[in-house]
């Protein structure tokens, strides 16, 4: 709905200025009409007087008519054919369409001043009703301009009403001023053409500058967008580093600590031993937090759903946190083992880490259950505790990263650490896999966690890895191990920890200096067992490549271990193109000791 003209701004020259432009435009798109329309009408109008007027005047009419028409084509064909960039121009072609429309106009009234006396009832019907309907058809096209179109309508109508009044009788006094009546009442209508039709420009021209505003605070968008980008690449180059830099100490410390407990049997130094590898622990634990959401943010983490048994997973947490449930006096429970899903197995496994993890932390009495139930064609993965339950009011925020609980004051050292990142982890992964997570809590009565994922199929299920790994116990004695290492701290720690399993070692800072003691001792060099690298090297080397130069003097089948700080570069494809398996700092000493049994019985096997 239009405005009413008093709620519009006022038009100042600025918007006049602006207007003239669109004003050009629809005098210019009117034309070929117009143009059709005119040569129409003189045909007409020839029709009707060609055997009544006398030929001089026909003629003379004619020509004079198709010299304007000539003339307004030419201005048109031009204008199309221009480019107009300045207010002067645009003026100087509406002063070219006004002269053309005026000279028209004229015409049509010397048309009446000489055809119309010449005429019957019919032809000087036709002339009256054929000069009318071109002064209507100009209000569209003149409107804007209230001089012109006066101009226009008193140069065709006036010979009209002069020339029907000169009959000097009543019938053609009244016919006069009847006519006169309807040029005035055309020419109100035209003002109020005009008016309507300067709102239309006025909120057009305010839609172009809303448009050119929008456009611009776009480009602000866009530009605040690329920033936040970059700053994103940032974060996650941060974080990339702080992986790998941070992880290095720690991992030395627990290389370190392994190292003394093997050198001590006494119990006080085994106390604080396991004091160190917590402390290791619970760190490595905070720096996964971070680079998870990180991952998932910058979209690092592929979702690989498959069919699997949920036994599969609950074995592995009941491993796990067991001793964690019995510390702590908690019945852990264990329900629907039976069941199959088809999911992500990883993703799975982390969300119900996380959320069994929070459960037996926030819970100090009674039970913790992880359940599967069917639902449908889905699989309703539950977590249920009897703990002190979230408030209605944080539910809602308790998914947000860096949130924890409000109530937590009379809150154990233990429920009080870590980051507040575990449940916004979760539900990151469980949007990742299109999998519902819901939530229901009751203060003072406990909380569950619902995943809803799809149910799987026994004939799809994987038959479980039947490599055959050795026993963890397994002798290094007589077994010569490569390390390859440029971290000192680090090097020293595994050098300390691999001597005190019994292996023999070669251990190098760089790929040069590996490289120079595989090829030193010629076809006599003794053949390594395993080798361990570090990914990152000095002067921008990996670990693949001192992979490769060794495997090109000991031969490709020789096993490889390749431990890195960072979990942002997708080292998985490099480990299955280059044969070797991955392990990311810090180390646990059993999960080193673990893979280092596991390739070598490989290698025996």
């Amino acid at each position: 709905m239009t405005p009413p003209a008093d709620q519009l701004p006022s038009i100042g020259a600025a918007d006049i200025n602006a207007a003239v432009p669109e004003e050009v435009r629809s005098t210019f798109d009117y034309m070929p009409a117009t143009l059709a329309g005119y040569v129409a009408g003189i045909g007409v109008l020839t029709a009707l007087f060609w055997q009544r007027v006398p030929t001089l005047h026909m003629v003379t009419w004619l020509l004079l008519f198709a010299a304007v028409l000539s003339y307004r084509g030419f201005i048109f064909f031009r204008y199309r054919h221009s480019t107009i960039e300045r207010i002067e121009d645009w003026l100087h072609w509406r002063v070219l369409s006004n002269i053309g429309s005026l000279c028209s106009g004229a015409l049509w009234g010397l048309a009446a001043w000489l055809f119309y006396e010449n005429g019957g009832d019919i032809q000087q019907t036709g002339l009256i009703i054929l000069i009318y309907t071109f002064c209507v058809a100009a209000v569209p096209v003149l409107s804007t301009q209230p001089k012109i179109y006066l101009g226009f309508a008193v140069l065709s109508f006036l010979p009209l009403v002069s020339r029907i009044a000169l009959e000097r009788n009543i019938y053609s006094y009244q016919l006069a001023g009847l006519l006169l009546l309807i040029v005035t009442l055309t020419t109100v209508l035209a003002r109020t053409y005009r008016q309507t039709l300067q709102r239309v420009i006025q909120l057009k021209l305010q839609a172009d500058r809303l448009l050119v505003q929008l456009r611009h605070e776009k480009e602000a968008a866009d530009a605040a967008r690329r920033q936040a980008e970059v700053a994103n690449r940032a974060k996650t180059q941060f974080f990339t580093a702080a992986s790998h830099d941070l992880r290095q100490p720690l991992h030395a410390m627990g290389l370190f600590a392994e190292a003394l407990r093997q050198k001590s049997h006494n119990e006080e130094v085994s106390q604080l031993v396991n004091s160190i590898n917590s402390s290791v622990d619970a760190l490595e634990g905070l720096f996964s937090e971070l680079l998870d959401i990180t991952r998932i943010d910058t979209g690092g983490v592929e979702v690989k759903p498959t069919h699997f048994a949920v036994a599969d997973i609950l074995r592995k947490l009941r491993l796990h946190f067991e001793p964690n449930a019995f510390e702590k006096g908690l019945a852990l429970r264990f329900r629907g083992m039976h069941h199959l899903v088809f999911a992500d197995p990883l993703l799975v496994e982390r969300i119900l880490r996380n959320l069994l993890s929070n459960a037996i932390r926030y819970t100090d009495d009674g039970t913790v259950l992880v359940s599967a139930r069917r639902r449908g064609q889905h699989i309703l993965l539950q977590v249920w505790d009897t703990g002190q339950g979230i408030p209605l009011e944080e539910q809602q925020h308790i998914f947000e990263e860096f949130y924890q609980l409000a109530n937590n004051r009379s809150s154990s050292v233990e429920q009080r650490k870590g980051l507040g990142l575990g449940l916004a982890i979760v539900k990151r992964l469980a949007g990742l896999m299109n999998a519902p997570l819901t939530l229901r809590s009751e203060p003072g009565r406990g909380t569950v966690f619902s995943l809803h994922v799809p149910r799987g199929e026994h004939s799809a299920v994987q038959p479980p890895n039947s490599h055959r790994k050795g026993p963890l116990g397994i002798t290094l004695e007589g077994r010569l191990i490569v390390v390859v290492e440029d971290e000192p701290a680090v090097r020293g720690g595994l050098e300390a920890l691999l001597k005190g399993w019994g292996a023999t070692l070669a251990s190098f800072d760089s790929v040069a200096a590996a490289s120079q003691w595989a090829t030193s001792s010629g076809p006599a060099q003794t053949k390594p067992d395993l080798l361990i690298v570090d990914y990152r090297l000095e002067n921008g080397q990996t670990g693949v490549q001192a992979i490769k130069v060794l495997r090109s003097r000991f031969g490709s089948e020789l096993p490889a271990i390749v431990v890195t700080g960072s979990t942002m570069t997708g080292h998985e494809k490099e480990a299955l193109d280059h044969n070797f398996h991955l392990l990311i700092k810090p180390v646990v000493p059993n999960k080193l000791r673990a893979m280092i049994a596991f390739k070598l019985s490989m290698k025996t096997a």
